[in-house]
């Protein structure tokens, strides 16, 4: 009977590990298996990612493709769908949407999308608001509320 205590590898599962420098009698003595002179027969040595012995590496012989805006906004998005989980005249920022686990990390802000519909009369704190959404929150009842215009405001 097969036990978890007296299960064993099939013959040829488990293969040894290669004992180099051993001497001439292992097959595998002197050098090491690192041949004679050159680069990789010194002790210490290794080369960089990429290196090609002094080749053009590969990553310098392709052509660069795109750009990347570093200035580009990543905003964590919420659809308006998502807003009939809170109830009539709740606020609902990015703190609450934190505490009630709807959105994780924010990078730059969460941004209200128009998918769905919306059947409650909340308050929406949010960086940014597609024209769909902010139609469907007010129409509602609602109210959208911009970060930005509220801390201009606020400083002016």
């Amino acid at each position: 009977m097969i036990e978890l205590w007296n299960l064993k590898n099939t013959r040829g599962a488990r293969k040894a590990k290669k004992k180099i420098g051993r001497g001439p009698g292992s097959g595998h003595g002197k050098t090491s298996t690192r041949g004679h002179k050159g680069q990789k027969s010194r002790s210490g040595a290794s080369s960089r990612p990429g290196f090609e012995g002094g080749q053009m590496p590969l990553h310098r012989r392709l052509p660069k493709r795109g750009f990347r805006n570093p200035f580009k906004k990543y905003y964590t998005i919420i659809n308006v769908a998502d807003l009939n989980s809170f109830s009539d005249g709740d606020t609902v920022s990015v703190e609450v949407l934190k505490e009630k686990k709807m959105i994780k990390n924010v990078k730059h802000g969460v941004k209200v999308l128009g998918n769905g519909d919306v059947k409650k009369k909340v308050t929406v704190i949010a960086d940014c608001f597609s024209a769909v959404a902010k139609k469907k929150i007010e129409e509602c009842g609602g109210k959208c509320v911009d970060v930005h215009s509220k801390t201009e405001k606020a400083s002016a």
